[in-house]
């Protein structure tokens, strides 16, 4: 028995050796095909290409066959990553994601020239300055976003349920460095808005909540995370933390080791217990989701409000040197109760769909969100 044993040991390593070589080697051939492409390339196409250009655009064209969100960056596009989630970027403050070839708006942030144009969540870009952007990736349509401070730009855009094209005229703005504003609703009912997950974020936020506080006893938060399109995930998971005593708040899962995570929260809520009704939308998404995901699986809040937008991967910023870098999807995240929710979304506790609020009135899901933390 034992001889059988070995002898199939032997049987099965020599297979895997086997298996191992070969993948070794196809991958070997792949390289050499890839190799002679760009060599007939560079001796036969019509123009003399640039050997950079043809690299980057390779580089492009790999990642972004992989998913919407993995991409390759330049050195001006490095720069520009590293200001947006610093609070200093430049732009028209709009969130945008390529779906069945369709460049559709994800959400706007508050106070940007799309918000206060009248873009809307869901809206199609079909054409930026009268050009048609039919064939351009999502890297090349941001590109063809940005500009130079003050500059104009015109979009034509698509709305569903309107047959007509609407065109938009905007000017460029930088985006406001802060992404905390708070006030007080009513005696005992703070509100904190957080428009985007960004590096000062987390400090800000605490700080709203000290200030909220310097101005009674808090017996109710609202958050709203409504058109909140995400950002850096571990400001969203000390967000989390500002609200969440103890527990789980998510873990990520992923190929390497690294991306396989739990993150649990630390002793102390700066709320002292006070109930929190947390307010999402359609274009609440990837940070926003898990801030939300976390305190709805940990009964730490009422989520009021619409289906989210339903982003549950991580994209991990690799340094390739020279200053450029790729942003590539190293894992998936989910709640602490194990939702997926990529494709998905939260759904609300209580469904509220918006409706424009009166003039110096609160909207209707603010309303919603006072009504049950008074019930709480």
């Amino acid at each position: 028995m034992y001889r059988i044993i070995f002898i199939a040991g032997l049987i099965l390593t020599s297979g895997l050796c086997f298996s191992e070589e070969s993948n070794s080697q196809q991958k070997d051939r792949e390289l050499q095909i890839f190799s002679q492409v760009l060599d007939k390339v560079r001796a036969g196409y019509v123009d003399v290409p640039s050997d950079n250009q043809l690299q980057e655009k390779s580089i492009e064209d790999l990642l972004s066959n992989l998913d919407p969100h993995s991409t390759y960056l330049d050195k001006d596009e490095y720069q520009q990553l590293q200001g947006k989630t610093s609070g200093n970027a430049g732009g028209l403050g709009i969130d945008i994601s390529l779906k069945n070839q369709v460049v559709q708006v994800v959400t706007t942030l508050d106070n940007s020239p799309a918000r206060q144009a009248g873009i809307q969540s869901g809206d199609q870009i079909i054409d930026i300055n009268y050009q048609t952007i039919e064939g351009m990736d999502l890297k090349q349509v941001t590109a063809e976003l940005r500009g130079k401070q003050g500059s104009e730009i015109i979009l034509g855009i698509a709305r569903p349920g309107d047959s007509e094209r609407i065109e938009f005229t905007l000017e460029r703005e930088l985006a406001p460095k802060s992404s905390v504003r708070s006030q007080m609703l009513e005696q005992g009912i703070g509100y904190i808005r957080i428009a985007v997950f960004q590096a000062e974020t987390s400090e800000e936020f605490k700080s709203a909540i000290n200030q909220l506080q310097d101005e009674g006893p808090l017996q109710g938060l609202v958050l709203d995370l409504r058109n909140n399109p995400g950002g850096l995930m571990p400001i969203s998971v000390e967000v989390a933390d500002t609200l969440i005593d103890q527990g789980l708040l998510l873990y990520t899962e992923g190929r390497l080791p690294e991306a396989n995570k739990q993150y649990y929260a630390t002793y102390g809520d700066l709320t002292n217990g006070a109930p929190i009704a947390v307010l999402i939308n359609g274009g609440s998404a990837s940070a926003s989701e898990i801030v939300a995901g976390a305190l709805q699986d940990q009964e730490r809040a009422t989520i009021i409000g619409t289906q989210s937008f339903g982003k549950g991967s991580v994209q991990s910023i690799m340094p390739l040197g020279d200053g450029r870098a790729i942003k590539l999807t190293t894992a998936h995240y989910l709640t602490p109760s194990g939702r997926f929710i990529h494709g998905q979304g939260i759904e609300p506790d209580i469904i509220v769909e918006a409706t424009k609020p009166k003039t110096g009135g609160n909207d209707n899901q603010i309303t919603q969100a006072i009504i049950s933390l008074k019930q709480s």
